[in-house]
């Protein structure tokens, strides 16, 4: 059995973590499943919309347990690599030239909400919540910290990774993290199918450029030479 499942159906590439036992926690052998994934999306020409999903009652709680108590025995080589694959994972997410949509129940802490503020739009149930817990661990949220910052600004993100608190889906819409709340019984497939038949309507080509023109674009200050670019 895949621990990610990827399923295209009528142009959308959905992306499933298998592994609900331990609400999807991210671990080497899902980082690498999950880049492959994106990338052969990414790829396809077919495509038109990726979701991100998590199967089970979490879309993913962050960094699996396991995997971090033998990372507390690897080198620092090795730590590093593995950051480099997480970090690499991210980028590849945020760089998809299709538009990327993460569906979000129960948990999405730390890398798991570090995958949500790496796609275009995040839709949650009521019930979801979020964190960015490193600290509580003596960590720093160093790999996820572009995504987040650009998702919610600094100064959010500053509250939220210092004092590493759990904020509901209703307050991380209200920060930007989340696009859209939904009942969890009904509503989020219907959520999810209304914003990819809108998506659809769009050229493809029209997105993937607008998607890198806005990478190009933000934070820049407006000058002359960004705008003859």
């Amino acid at each position: 059995m895949s621990i990610v499942e990827l399923q295209c159906v009528d142009a959308i590439a959905t992306l499933t973590l298998n592994r609900p036992t331990v609400h999807n926690a991210l671990d080497e052998a899902l980082i690498a499943e999950l880049t492959n994934a994106i990338k052969k999306a990414s790829a396809d020409e077919a495509v038109r919309v990726v979701v991100l999903a998590g199967k089970g009652a979490s879309f993913c709680a962050g960094a699996d347990l396991d995997w971090m108590r033998r990372a507390a025995a690897f080198s620092e080589p090795h730590n590093l690599d593995d950051a480099r694959r997480l970090a690499q994972l991210l980028d590849v997410l945020a760089r998809c030239p299709k538009p990327t949509i993460a569906r979000v129940q129960g948990a999405a802490i730390g890398g798991g909400a570090g995958l949500v503020a790496a796609c275009d739009f995040a839709i949650a149930t009521h019930d979801a919540h979020f964190a960015f817990s490193e600290a509580k661990l003596g960590l720093v949220p160093a790999v996820i910290s572009p995504y987040v910052i650009r998702a919610i600004g600094p100064r959010a993100a500053q509250r939220l990774f210092l004092t590493a608190q759990k904020i509901s889906a209703d307050q991380a819409c209200a920060l930007g993290l989340v696009s859209e709340v939904v009942d969890a019984e009904t509503d989020p497939d219907l959520a999810l199918s209304f914003l990819i038949r809108t998506l659809k309507t769009c050229g493809p080509q029209a997105l993937a450029e607008i998607k890198a023109l806005i990478a190009q674009v933000a934070d820049r200050p407006i000058t002359p030479e960004l705008i003859e670019h």
